[in-house]
């Protein structure tokens, strides 16, 4: 069977017991068979399986021949499910994180209807709203292990397009094609957003980059489509599955500088708010750390430039051999309080 998270990837993961190591790798490999997308970070991918165990009343491995269903009456609301996964697998979450289960760990899950809502006609927010297995799925969890099982998988979820055909499908409707400066390439879906980020590849970097290597971009269609996680870990960068991530960060090593770099199309520019997140969540990064705003014309600069934070700079695509320096006292570069 596939290692779908490797242990020295993931800290959470590292620490659980072999048992329940076992339980979420089977879990994930069960979740890819029903044609749930498993590329995501470890941790994401961790959440989501344990999550999903949460809602089947599944503790150990021979639990999924009793696997709880909707039609069983089982269902847990999302505290309910954090309550779960810290006695049972050895989490620590907490209460007040209970819409990270709605909106991040149950996601896939629901939009492919594997996991169903107890009352799905129900307010967003409503608090007596359970989640549980959907019984097509549960019945195949109770045969898991049976040596056709993946052949009655296909065979039961034939006229089920699965979740991950379709956003495969999605992204590939357009596509743009950017250069890193390593010499990779990578592929974003089409859009203004990612038209921007590729001009931050190709245009800002290798002009104030100082050989700046990209160590994370996001696509508008997949959060981690670029993604260095251990050469992040090695400079003590904040935890890369936090919502707080800039849209590109790239790293120089000849200048010791990481670059967060804000790609502004929608929403907004490294503000003076934004400023202070940014710099609570690197406090402890081993390098320094510039800050940029990314805009793809002037236009688009003006209608934000009273939000700008001072000590960051501002990058504009259709003039790419100039800067907007908001530090006063310097040019590019990490800002130091005096």
């Amino acid at each position: 069977m596939k290692q779908y998270i490797s242990p020295d990837k993931s800290r959470t993961y590292r620490e659980k017991t072999k048992e329940v190591q076992e339980l979420i790798n089977t879990t994930l490999h069960i979740l890819d068979c029903f044609g749930i997308p498993v590329e995501n970070t470890p941790r994401r991918l961790e959440r989501m399986a344990i999550a999903f165990l949460a809602c089947g009343d599944i503790k150990d491995i021979n639990h999924f021949r009793s696997v709880r269903d909707l039609n069983s009456g089982y269902a847990l609301k999302t505290r309910g499910i954090i309550e779960y996964v810290n006695e049972h697998f050895g989490e620590n979450i907490s209460s007040g994180s209970y819409d990270d289960i709605r909106r991040k760990d149950l996601k896939l899950l629901t939009v492919a209807q594997v996991v169903l809502q107890s009352s799905p006609n129900s307010a967003t927010n409503d608090s007596t709203r359970g989640y549980s297995i959907n019984p097509v799925y549960a019945e195949l969890l109770r045969l898991y292990g049976t040596s056709n099982w993946q052949s009655l998988v296909e065979k039961k979820l034939e006229s089920i397009e699965p979740l991950r055909k379709k956003l495969k499908r999605e992204r590939q409707l357009a596509k743009v094609n950017v250069t890193l400066p390593s010499g990779g390439e990578l592929v974003f879906s089409a859009g203004k957003h990612n038209d921007l980020q590729k001009a931050i590849i190709e245009d800002f970097l290798p002009r104030y980059g100082f050989d700046a290597e990209v160590y994370y971009v996001g696509d508008t269609s997949n959060k981690y489509l670029y993604l260095e996680t251990e050469k992040l870990e090695e400079l003590n960068f904040f935890e890369i599955s936090h919502d707080e991530l800039p849209d590109v960060i790239a790293y120089s090593k000849r200048k010791n500088w990481i670059y967060l770099i804000e790609a502004v199309h929608s929403s907004g520019p490294i503000s003076e708010l934004r400023l202070i997140q940014l710099q609570k969540l690197t406090e402890k990064c081993k390098a320094d750390i510039v800050y940029v705003t990314a805009f793809l014309d002037r236009k688009k600069f003006r209608q934000y430039i009273a939000d700008i934070a001072w000590e960051t700079e501002v990058w504009i695509a259709d003039n790419p051999d100039h800067l907007v320096h908001f530090n006063g006292d310097k040019f590019l570069g990490p800002y130091v309080q005096r």
